[in-house]
């Protein structure tokens, strides 16, 4: 349930960024590129020179794989002089949904330095120290290496209209003195996040854009005359499982960036030769299989030669029949299916599709049958 205010939503974000730095000593705003994040600088900036805060300490975690615009969107802010930058292009691996083969993309790897889709920049950090390589766990361990033994906030650009998941994630549970609107990243550190924009819309973000004339991604512009949905606008990394599609249009957009990005990684090119109508679509079930289940299940037999893939696909279609059962019909077939022609051993297609809320019923019906079933089975009745 939402409760409104009479406080817009441009004060309340001051308000909560005023507040973090009352409790925090060593604030850092993450940046992407994006929006939401140029949001958030931008109304930090205003804070921190308020307060005589300067230089505000500004995050990014370089994907190598990045759109031009995104890259120089992030130039301009680390080298504004009232920013202490932390621009990381490090060692680290990343997904890579467009190829069996080139599962991964070594971002920043040495040997491939003549191919790099963008160069390092001089002021970057090159190093890293932390020893973990999936992007998923870098973030935090780069804040824990960074900012060790200093209590420290990471102020981020997440909003709840994206997602039910996040809307629930950010406003359930207090985590830290009263707030919900974050996560701790480490209780032994006093390392957390907040998102302050956490309650904005898309209106609101770009209405405070445009009222007070910051700079942004133009990439944007260029997405929006393509006729790309808002949903799906995305400025980051173009080829995990989810992102594939920006590849359909990036060689129209920012052809020299597709280029280098095609000769730095394997199945880029096939993906965008195959476009959004033919690349992991999956509307019709071929002629020579009678169910969709027999679809899928012959594909990872042919197509997933790895083993170790294999079990991964094999878990998640496990997991998938247990909470939904049939009541999906075909569709949770269809996902396991573009999973496979995407790569995604690691199930993130079914994993939104389990944290879709349209299924939740679903699920909690088929949980309590099976825990019907274990306790019949746990009395020794029969069970028919």
């Amino acid at each position: 349930m939402k409760v409104y205010k009479n406080q817009n939503v441009f004060q309340a974000a001051l308000d909560r960024i005023r507040w973090i730095f009352s409790e925090f000593p060593n604030p850092v705003v993450a940046v992407s590129g994006g929006k939401d994040s140029t949001v958030v600088f931008q109304l930090s900036m205003l804070v921190a020179e308020e307060l005589g805060r300067l230089p505000l300490k500004v995050f990014f975690l370089d994907q190598e794989a990045e759109w031009q615009a995104t890259v120089d969107m992030v130039k301009s802010i680390m080298y504004d002089e009232r920013v202490e930058p932390y621009w990381v292009q490090a060692p680290l691996v990343l997904f890579n949904a467009t190829s069996s083969t080139d599962q991964w993309l070594k971002c920043w790897d040495e040997s491939k330095k003549d191919i790099w889709v963008h160069p390092q920049d001089p002021i970057s950090i090159k190093e890293n120290h932390t020893g973990e390589k999936r992007f998923a766990k870098l973030f935090d361990a780069l804040m824990e290496y960074h900012f060790d033994g200093i209590k420290t906030c990471l102020i981020g650009g997440m909003r709840t209209e994206e997602t039910p998941k996040r809307f629930l994630s950010l406003t359930n549970k207090a985590i830290y003195n009263g707030r919900t609107y974050g996560k701790r990243l480490s209780r032994r550190q006093e390392h957390y996040t907040f998102y302050p924009i956490y309650d904005w819309s898309f209106s609101d973000v770009w209405k405070s854009i445009l009222d007070n004339e910051w700079e942004y991604n133009r990439l944007y512009d260029a997405q929006y005359r393509y006729g790309i949905q808002v949903r799906n606008m995305r400025v980051s990394n173009v080829h995990h499982e989810t992102a594939v599609r920006q590849l359909f249009y990036m060689q129209e957009i920012e052809p020299e960036t597709h280029n280098r990005l095609t000769k730095r990684l394997a199945g880029i090119d096939m993906a965008t030769k195959f476009g959004e109508d033919d690349y992991g679509v999956v509307d019709e079930l071929p002629f020579m299989f009678e169910t969709w289940r027999e679809y899928r299940d012959y594909l990872l037999e042919h197509l997933v030669l790895d083993d170790e893939y294999k079990k991964h696909f094999l878990k998640h279609f496990k997991y998938a029949d247990e909470i939904f059962g049939e009541d999906l019909g075909d569709r949770k077939y269809k996902v396991a299916i573009q999973g496979i022609l995407r790569n995604d051993w690691e199930g993130i297609m079914l994993e939104n599709l389990r944290l879709n809320p349209k299924y939740i019923p679903i699920q909690k019906k088929n949980r309590a049958l099976r825990d019907k079933a274990r306790e019949e089975a746990k009395n020794g009745l029969q069970i028919t």
